[in-house]
């Protein structure tokens, strides 16, 4: 069969993927995009589109339950409609899946291929019966759930992060094994709608990327809400039980099995690179299977790229998007952009959130510079405690002799939207005092950064 000839093929239409295509193909190339499943990629379908659609659902739940100490009263139960909840959730992703879908299809000088694709060569690439080819191909297929190989776990049945958001049923009690970032957000919006939830994590303490002074107010604030949190559960296993799931553990405190109606995993990720037929292109992958890369986003092949988790720079939604930016600069605007230019940053959408840019506290300690540490209390933030939402602190490091923010957290109402105040400084590689002696609006949260700031102290 003689291949169909593009001057370059996209595989995946997540994140980068589509937006890469609309450049390439306005530039006058002739581009195929190949998506197997569903248009959006992980975002939209499986990750913050429906999940924050829900957590929205929750916090709503959450505040009519609480409305009494606003001085509002709402008579009778609050009662989470699990089927009207999932038809809200699933109107708003097939909005954004439906629009990249017809976007793609409509776009001048782009076919679209629907199917599983894989290299036949380093530029030949199969998808069902069809042949293609192209100089450059750019991946970026995502990635999915780990499945842990604990014992038990083909033995009963399981929920991820993707079935999860199928169920249209309030779990009568749903365990959650891992205590990362995942997990803490579905374990919250379901408490809220109705459900007993128990955590059960591996480690010391929840969210281990971050400093303990997060990780310690993150317990206390989901505990709060009635969120049993299992630590330093060892050995687990799972087992079929008359109610449900028994979620076995060697704990340090009580190692009595958790019994659940339901069980989640939510113990990381892995990327959509095994079954592309890599090794007939020659493209390179780590252990964990993800593409190596080079600063630009290349590959070690000539003409292929990959961009988004599948890479494993990154693993959002904004540094997929800036995966493609960087190879549209590069290719197209003769831009040399880079993902070492990239500031760490992202969120954790619980309510409140966790915004986190640039180093951590344990990281600047383990870097030995010298520097400067301020914090707050969001009990101090005159925003935080009008809106009854007090929970959680702000945290700030910065270099002593330059004067660069080195990395804040913001464990807060309102974080989310607040970190960018300190992120954009950093870009543009301005001290901390630009940010101090700016006037912010009153009554805000972004407002106390400036505060903060004004009180910084020596980092013992």
């Amino acid at each position: 069969m003689t291949p169909t000839h593009f001057d370059a093929i996209v595989i995946g239409a997540g994140q980068a993927g589509p937006s890469l295509a609309g450049r390439l193909a306005q530039s006058g190339r002739k581009v195929a995009i190949i998506e197997r499943k569903l248009f959006g990629g992980t975002c939209v379908n499986t990750g913050c589109t429906p999940t924050k659609t829900l957590i929205a659902s929750a916090y709503v739940a959450h505040k009519a339950r609480t409305a009494k100490s606003y001085g509002i009263d709402v008579a009778g139960p609050v009662v989470a409609d699990m089927k009207a909840l999932k038809a809200r959730k699933d109107s708003v992703l097939l909005k954004s899946r439906n629009g990249v879908e017809s976007w793609l299809r409509g776009m001048e000088n782009c076919t679209v291929f629907t199917g599983h694709a894989h290299f036949e060569s380093s530029t030949t690439i199969r998808v069902g019966e069809e042949l293609i080819e192209a100089p450059q191909t750019f991946l970026n297929v995502g990635g999915r759930a780990v499945v842990p190989n604990m014992p038990g776990v083909k033995d009963i049945p399981f929920l991820t992060n993707t079935t999860l958001l199928d169920i249209d049923t309030l779990p009568r009690h749903l365990a959650i094994v891992g205590g990362s970032y995942i997990g803490i957000e579905f374990a919250q919006a379901f408490r809220r709608f109705g459900s007993e939830v128990t955590i059960v994590e591996m480690g010391p303490r929840l969210a281990q990327r971050e400093d303990e002074d997060v990780s310690a107010a993150i317990k206390e604030i989901l505990e709060k809400e009635g969120i049993r949190v299992r630590l330093n559960a060892e050995c687990i296993s799972l087992h079929n039980d008359p109610a449900g799931v028994s979620v076995h553990v060697t704990c340090d405190e009580d190692g009595t099995p958790t019994t659940a109606s339901h069980v989640l995993l939510a113990v990381g990720r892995r990327p959509n690179t095994d079954d592309l037929g890599l090794e007939k292109a020659g493209v390179a992958v780590d252990e964990r299977g993800y593409v190596k890369v080079d600063d630009q986003l290349r590959t070690n092949v000539p003409g292929i790229w990959a961009m988004g988790d599948c890479n494993g720079k990154g693993a959002f939604t904004h540094t997929a998007y800036n995966d493609f930016e960087i190879v549209a600069a590069n290719l197209l605007d003769n831009d040399p952009r880079r993902v070492s230019d990239r500031i760490t940053t992202y969120g954790l959408f619980m309510d409140p959130p966790l915004a986190r840019v640039g180093m951590t506290e344990r990281e600047v300690r383990q870097s030995g510079k010298a520097a400067l540490i301020g914090t707050r209390p969001m009990t101090k933030v005159n925003r935080a405690v009008e809106k009854g939402e007090s929970d959680g602190f702000m945290k700030i490091l910065v270099d002593a002799e330059s004067k660069l923010i080195l990395g804040a957290s913001i464990l807060g109402v309102g974080g989310d939207e607040a970190i960018h105040c300190i992120t954009d400084v950093m870009y543009a590689r301005a001290p901390y005092t630009t940010i101090q002696r700016a006037v912010h609006i009153h009554p805000t949260v972004s407002e106390l950064i400036p505060t903060m700031l004004g009180d910084l102290k020596p980092l013992q």
